[in-house]
């Protein structure tokens, strides 16, 4: 029992530590010190493409000053962020833009965008913009502007976005994921978010974030760990039958948690018509089938010395590495979906690199184990020779 609690606890422990590194953007945004000393009143991570809005407003004379921050892109990109005074979406957006001119000087400038087909050409825009300066360092672009905004409103739609430059020419930014949904509002007055209908996008990056990181633990991290368990600690005779009761649990924690994740991602899926990441869903579905096979192959287990348990053995086996390998596959696609989120990625990474490094460990360690004993036990009884004793030194394997 004591072992069993044991195992909620570090698993508690582990969505507790990834659920820190959705709170990574908030804390990124109000512990940021820019260069120059200039300090800002409010601070929002834009719900997409890694981007982070600063800003003070001035009521006095309605004016905002203001730092954009648009992070994972190189000085061969382009960045840019508006505010679509009349309507929402690009189509009548009022830009600031930032790139590296062809003398890899920083370059900023306004841009007001007429149509779909684009170029970001400088121009006057329908406010008066006094002040606006960039900046690049470390795969971030830093756009600083004061804007004089239109009497009577603190209130706009914004979009931001990044693209390539080719020579001195801006191509188009992507056509897919987060790139075609990178708008939404902001009030300037009251420091709220929102999406361009007016409602807010907190809940609908709260579903992403809880989806992220219920799979993440579940399928990508406990998943692996149960399977660690039950590998490596039953080599070990003091920890018989104790690794069985961790492996159970921590996989049943996994497939509980897991199917939530996989709920919330249905429900993400049919709240975004027309925004599709197929391959993800597709390796969810089978995760969620051969998850589900392997709950109720369980209650079909053989006993040990059953005839079919060999059988039993090898489907066990070979349908849990699979769901372990495509877990990890998964969670990874779940990154890319998300276009920007780098940060979750690399503790991802580093969780993953850890439990590679223990499991080879132990992997060197338990042949040594088995070996030495097979020697051992070899000595204390030559008439067997090399029959009849395996990996455990007695004549029987150890299962559960």
């Amino acid at each position: 029992m004591a072992r069993f609690l044991t195992t909620l606890l570090f698993s508690s422990f582990l969505l507790l530590s990834l659920f820190s590194i959705s709170s990574y953007a908030q804390q990124n945004c109000s512990a940021f010190s820019f260069r120059n000393n200039q300090n800002f009143a409010t601070c929002n991570p834009l719900p997409l493409l890694n981007s982070v809005l600063h800003w003070s407003y001035h009521p006095g004379n309605h004016t905002v000053d203001l730092a954009y921050r648009h992070g994972g892109v190189s000085n061969s990109d382009w960045v840019a962020w508006g505010l679509n005074i009349d309507g929402s979406g690009m189509v009548g957006t009022q830009c600031l833009v930032a790139l590296s001119n062809s003398s890899g000087q920083i370059h900023a400038y306004t841009s007001p965008i007429s149509g779909l087909n684009t170029q970001l050409t400088q121009g006057a825009l329908s406010f008066n913009v006094p002040r606006i300066e960039a900046e690049f360092s470390n795969g971030e672009y830093i756009i600083f502007a004061t804007l004089a905004l239109p009497s009577g409103r603190t209130r706009f739609n914004q979009a931001w976005q990044n693209g390539r430059v080719s020579g001195q020419t801006l191509q188009p930014h992507d056509q897919f994921g987060d790139h075609m949904r990178s708008f939404g509002s902001v009030d300037f007055a009251n420091g709220q978010l929102g999406s361009d209908d007016g409602s807010s996008v907190t809940s609908r990056q709260r579903r992403r974030h809880v989806h992220g990181v219920l799979n993440a633990v579940s399928w990508g991290v406990l998943m692996p760990m149960g399977a660690v368990f039950a590998r490596y600690l039953k080599v070990f005779k003091a920890a018989n039958p104790a690794w069985f009761y961790l492996h159970v649990a921590c996989q049943t924690s996994a497939y509980i948690v897991g199917v939530a994740g996989w709920g919330t991602g249905l429900k993400l899926g049919s709240d975004s018509p027309g925004i599709k990441f197929t391959t993800h869903r597709n390796i969810g579905i089978t995760l969620f089938c051969l998850g589900t096979l392997q709950v109720f192959a369980l209650l079909l287990r053989p006993k040990p010395d059953h005839k079919y348990r060999l059988y039993w053995n090898i489907y066990h086996h070979a349908i849990g590495y699979t769901v372990i390998s495509l877990s990890i596959v998964n969670v990874f696609e779940g990154f890319d979906a998300l276009n920007g989120q780098k940060n979750w990625k690399r503790a991802y990474t580093g969780i993953i690199i850890a439990l590679g490094a223990i499991a080879v460990l132990l992997e060197a360690f338990t042949w040594f184990i088995v070996i030495k004993r097979k020697k051992t036990d070899s000595n204390k009884y030559p008439q067997n020779g090399t029959n009849g004793v395996n990996a455990y030194g007695n004549g029987t394997h150890q299962q559960a």
